[in-house]
């Protein structure tokens, strides 16, 4: 987990927090690659991050490589968008945040 992901994770309620860490480990540790119509996005449009997951309010962005899921961030969703603008490294030819 990316430091300033595990500082918001730390700061989250310990209900918020109990909800993401379950999540992340029944979505990301088999299958994080694998997209579902309410719950993980593949991020069109960027190269990093790859993939959003969605908890309730909370937005948990990540990297997959073969070996690893790497957790970027985990925002509220009032902020997701504004993290995504500032933090998204654009695919070649695309706009940040597109997806």
């Amino acid at each position: 987990m990316a430091p300033g992901a595990l500082k918001a994770f730390r700061r989250l309620p310990a209900h918020d927090r109990s909800e993401v860490r379950d999540a992340l480990e029944r979505h990301l540790r088999f299958e994080p690659t694998k997209v579902s119509k309410s719950r993980i996005k593949r991020l069109r449009g960027l190269s990093r991050p790859q993939y959003r997951l969605r908890i309730s309010d909370i937005r948990v962005f990540y990297d997959v490589t073969e070996t690893t899921v790497e957790v970027l961030a985990i925002i509220v969703k009032a902020e997701a968008q504004a993290w995504l603008e500032r933090e998204g490294t654009p695919d070649a030819g695309s706009a940040p945040g597109s997806s």
